[in-house]
Order: C-alpha cells, then structure tokens, then sequence
C-alpha cells in the first residue's frame, strides 16, 4: 500500500515539472553578435571609441539561422550607425534608447530587404561603453 501511495505522489510530480508544449514555443531566443562591436566615432581631434555588445531577440530557431546567415550584413549596418554618433547622442540614458531603437529599426529593415520578414523582435545592449 505504502509502495503504491509513493509511486503515484511520484508520478504526479513528474507530470507537474514537464513543461507543456505552449510554453517552450513561446521563450524567446537570444542571439549575441560576437566579438563585440568595436569602432571610432564622431569628428574632431580627440579619437572616441565605443564597444558594444548587441543580443538579438528571435521568436524560433528558424529565425536564429536566418540572422546568423546575415549577421555580417547586420554587423556592417551597425557599424555604419554607430559611427555616425556624437557626445551627445551617447551622453544620456534616453540617447541611449534612442540609438537602441534607432538600431533595432536597421536590423530589422536589413533582414526584411534580404529575407521579407524583419525576424527580430528586439535589440539589447548587454554593454555598451564609450570612451
């Protein structure tokens, strides 16, 4: 009786911690452009630098391989929009998302020229200094 009661405790706590189908379709996946980002940017006399590391958020591994196969179109892109950058568009927390955005909208506008669905849903910076 002991032996039957046990069993069926354990077998109840194994269905509780499979996770449902639903529910693994629906994490997202992160996909980080490595190495990092590494540039100049701005004009002047004084050289600025800035290193940043981006992370792409995709909703399926089909989307994953579509973005690492143009990940150096992407990276190109990226480049292209952080050197275009000045003091004051890094100075703060808010020029900080605005370039978030500003670059989330390339990403997506690259992939959707190359591939007809933009695929990214968002753009990280898991760290971004400016020197």
């Amino acid at each position: 009786m002991i032996a039957l009661l046990f069993a069926a405790t354990l077998s109840t706590t194994a269905l509780a911690a499979a996770p449902a189908d639903g529910e693994t379709a629906a994490k997202p996946i992160y996909y980080t452009l490595t190495p990092a980002l590494v540039g100049n940017y701005g004009s002047g006399e004084r050289l600025k630098y800035y290193k940043a590391d981006v992370a792409l958020r995709v909703a399926t591994a089909e989307a994953q391989a579509k973005v690492e196969h143009h990940e150096p179109l992407i990276r190109n892109q990226l480049i292209l929009l952080f050197a275009e950058q000045t003091d004051a568009s890094l100075s703060s927390v808010e020029a900080k998302e605005t370039l978030r955005q500003e670059a989330l909208k390339q990403v997506r506008d690259v992939l959707e020229q190359e591939e007809g669905t933009p695929l990214v849903d968002d753009l990280l910076f898991n760290n971004l200094i400016i020197q």
